[in-house]
């Protein structure tokens, strides 16, 4: 269960997806047993696959989570987070005209709900790795591909992966941006989050400024 005030849910599929993409590291966490197991993957989002898409991964061999997938079902959520920022109080025009304003910290989080399912066909590994080795190298000069290394180095390293699938059953977005504020708030904590001059402030800048107050 996940805290979200009305004025922070996003449900919009294409918005959710887009930061999916844009930020595809995920905290992905599944009960087995009695305890989480907690991993950190880059899954590529395939929205044509299932009612709300699929995410595609692997994981190491070695990685026990895999194992506990293949033992009985398992619901896990993979959670991706994307722009964040501290919010200063000194940025509200209202805490120099009364003071009463606090600190508050503003972030984007989405998160994929589903039961994975393990991959264990090189075929099929194979098609994971191969696209996303194309996702990720497409900004590259030069970009990488599976058939530079030799294929028998190529199978070997497949061999010591497990591909995940993750039908999503469920998509949750918050998107905390100071919604929750007047537009003269608003535009102080943009002015003040572009004068700060880095670039997860700027980031979150463009955010609130889409979404200011008329």
């Amino acid at each position: 269960m996940t805290y979200l005030p009305s004025h922070f849910k996003e449900t919009d599929p294409a918005t959710l997806h887009a930061l999916v993409r844009d930020y595809p590291l995920a905290t992905w966490v599944v009960a087995h047993r009695g305890e989480l197991l907690v991993n950190h993957i880059p899954f590529l989002l395939d929205a044509s696959r299932g009612e709300h898409g699929t995410l595609v991964g692997h994981v190491a061999r070695a990685n026990p989570v895999w194992q506990a997938l293949q033992a009985a079902p398992v619901s896990g959520v993979a959670v991706f987070t994307g722009p964040q920022a501290y919010i200063s109080p000194n940025w509200y025009p209202s805490k120099h005209a009364h003071g009463k304003e606090v600190p508050t910290y503003n972030y984007v989080a989405v998160h994929a709900h589903g039961v994975a399912q393990v991959v264990q066909e090189a075929d099929r590994l194979l098609d994971i790795v191969t696209r996303l080795t194309q996702r990720h190298e497409a900004g590259q000069a030069l970009p990488w591909s599976v058939g530079d290394a030799p294929a028998d180095y190529i199978a070997k390293m497949l061999g010591a992966i497990v591909g995940i699938e993750i039908p999503v059953q469920r998509w949750v977005g918050k998107y905390k941006a100071s919604q929750n504020k007047q537009a003269p708030e608003q535009r102080g904590v943009v002015a003040g989050l572009v004068a700060h001059g880095g670039a997860p402030e700027a980031r979150m800048a463009q955010l609130i400024a889409s979404k200011l107050s008329t």
